[in-house]
């Protein structure tokens, strides 16, 4: 368990690190394309690579969403199976907590944003934008605003946000998957099948897994289902118990290889991409008009909230789960609002849902809507937990302070025993 921990956080720290650059590179992306030079940025994610003997050939924009954000997923497929069978989620009163949590936070969300927007152009899938929490979004405004808040709240946030993300790609696989190829389809499932039986045999060299995890990309990607399903289907095959004699599972060894670089590069990049949308009056006036816009606002601000507190609730109160230590029911409602940062999956939704819709403007309004709601939750939840932190210091001040007039007394009672303390007579 302390090697758990540890492995927590370090991931916590490393998260937090990767949603600043995450922040940085959405910032410079409206900057850029809110600026007259625009048209590079434009011409940077349109610019067509190929690769002609796979028949491969995307912009820059998509290689990013479809190759660089498989990493991320990899990265929260192993930290999902660690948590599974050896950390918080192993416990299941424990593990039903964040799970029915998450569950809430999607079904909500999706309910509010289909009635809202039911009948506009592209919503019969663009109810799934609002779906989904960024994980180092929301860890790195719990690392800078919750550093008061008893631990607990993060192990919470971060169990909620890769099962909800995970919910989140098996909706993009059944969603936007047009039409499948069986053969393609086949061909990932033995190259997983590969990469799960060279874990069990306890093959190390990354000359069979290198090319086992690119072909499942490239098959499920030919099948015709989204390609970063890959990534969390990779993670959750990786095995995560050590060995006898064995220092780390390779699991925690991939984590410790890949994490930096999903969270240092691969992340704020898929960001600096899908961040590009024009924020005019024109689109501000459009955002609290249009019902898609608003299905997306309420869906996320709304629907991820009430979902995800109103579930947590429920089940506490009928004794389903149990709240994590020293976590009370404001605490919850923080890191539910904090669920409403809907960022790199929410982005990637509204992508594949509405790029083909009319000129491509209900795609832009959508991601609008999600960067501004996003940002509006952070800044919520923010004010919610240092208000949480405050309060939580004062009871541990006062505890402690407790502990000291308590050692105090009993120190003066020594003293006024005959045959204790310096002044006694013997």
């Amino acid at each position: 368990m302390t090697q758990v921990r540890s492995e927590l956080s370090r991931y916590l720290r490393t998260e937090t690190v990767g949603g600043a650059l995450l922040l940085i590179a959405a910032a410079l992306a409206l900057l850029w394309v809110n600026s007259p030079l625009r048209d590079s940025y434009t011409a940077m994610a349109e610019a067509v690579f190929a690769i002609p003997p796979l028949h491969l050939e995307m912009p820059l924009a998509q290689w990013v969403s479809d190759g660089l954000l498989t990493v991320f997923f990899f990265v929260a497929g192993l930290e999902l199976k660690r948590e599974l069978v050896i950390g918080e989620l192993a416990d299941r009163r424990r593990a039903a907590l964040p799970i029915l949590a998450a569950i809430g936070g999607v079904v909500t969300p999706a309910l509010i944003a289909f009635v809202i927007g039911f009948g506009q152009p592209g919503m019969d899938r663009g109810w799934a934008i609002p779906v989904a929490t960024d994980i180092a979004f929301a860890l790195a405004v719990l690392a800078m605003t919750g550093s008061r808040i008893p631990a607990g709240a993060r192990v919470f946030l971060l169990s909620l946000a890769v099962v909800d993300d995970l919910m989140a790609i098996i909706l993009i696989a059944v969603l936007f998957t047009a039409s499948v190829s069986m053969l393609w389809l086949v061909t990932a499932a033995a190259s997983l099948a590969g990469w799960a039986l060279a874990q069990q045999r306890r093959v190390s060299t990354p000359l069979v897994y290198l090319p086992l995890a690119l072909l499942s990309w490239y098959a499920l990607h030919e099948a015709g289902i989204h390609p970063t399903l890959a990534g969390v289907l990779l993670g959750l095959l990786t095995r995560v118990r050590t060995d006898p004699g064995e220092n780390e599972a390779p699991a925690a060894r991939l984590e410790h290889l890949i994490q930096p670089i999903s969270a240092g590069l691969c992340v704020p990049l898929f960001a600096l991409f899908a961040s590009g949308v024009p924020l005019d009056g024109k689109v501000f006036g459009q955002m609290f008009s249009d019902r898609l816009a608003l299905a997306v606002i309420a869906g996320l601000l709304i629907g991820k909230t009430v979902g995800i507190f109103g579930v947590s609730w429920l089940s506490v109160r009928l004794g389903l789960t149990k709240r994590p230590a020293e976590l009370g029911h404001r605490d919850m409602f923080a890191l539910s609002v904090l669920g409403a940062i809907g960022f790199t999956v929410s982005l990637l939704v509204a992508e594949l849902a509405l790029a083909d819709v009319a000129d491509g403007s209900p795609a832009e309004l959508a991601k609008a809507a999600v960067l501004v709601t996003s940002m509006a939750a952070s800044l919520a939840g923010s004010a919610l937990l240092l208000r949480r932190g405050r309060v939580h210091q004062a009871a541990r001040d006062a505890r402690a302070q407790e502990r000291d007039d308590r050692e105090h007394r009993t120190s003066d009672d020594a003293e006024a025993v005959p045959g204790k303390g310096e002044g006694s007579i013997k």
